[in-house]
């Protein structure tokens, strides 16, 4: 089985937001695999599908994104889950800007708050992330808006395409393993 988390707030003030990345790249994988993601468990809403003889659950934490462990860490321990092999995190970066994907197999939280409080909740950092470039603010301006922010009219066509990129990423990481994903993508945002 594998887990594919998205970061996200819910609410509708939310939706569309920066922060709101791994919402939208869930509802994505949700269409192509027909699945709807509108159970409420674990402290989220999730559905499942099929997937390359894998079973997948759709998750997208209702926690709001600074305790979404709770959602993750309760998901790993009911289904006895391996992190390092089964759980793929999709989320927003400020590291990158719009359009590009980059999927990263372990390491600290780089300043993402609910990364953070997976590794916490988990005691490991090692887990599938897969993370899409938001950019950031303007040089000066403060972070919280902007995050909370919708994408500019510009950078709409750049983050649909990194959004349909974190999905296809994804579900190529379950059908030939993380590593072989993590070559293949993070060369094509460098090329």
């Amino acid at each position: 089985m594998k887990v594919i988390v998205g970061l996200g707030n819910p609410g509708r003030e939310y939706e569309r937001t920066r922060h709101n990345a791994g919402f939208m790249a869930v509802d994505i994988l949700a269409d192509r695999l027909g699945a709807r993601v509108d159970q409420a468990d674990f402290h989220a809403l999730v559905g499942d599908a099929r997937y390359a003889g894998e079973k997948v659950l759709l998750v997208k934490p209702h926690t709001y994104m600074n305790v979404s462990g709770l959602c993750v860490s309760e998901l790993v321990r009911y289904y006895r889950l391996d992190p390092a092999n089964d759980l793929l995190v999709l989320y927003d970066d400020m590291d990158f800007p719009p359009g590009v994907v980059r999927l990263k197999a372990q390491g600290s939280a780089g300043g993402h708050n609910g990364i953070k409080s997976i590794i916490e909740s988990l005691g490991a950092e090692t887990f599938g992330r897969i993370r899409i470039g938001i950019g950031r603010p303007p040089k000066g301006a403060p972070i919280v808006p902007y995050v909370l922010g919708a994408f500019s009219p510009e950078e709409e066509p750049h983050i649909r395409r990194a959004l349909e990129t974190a999905a296809e990423a994804a579900l190529y990481a379950i059908e030939r393993g993380f590593a072989e994903a993590m070559t293949r993508y993070n060369a094509a945002a460098r090329a």
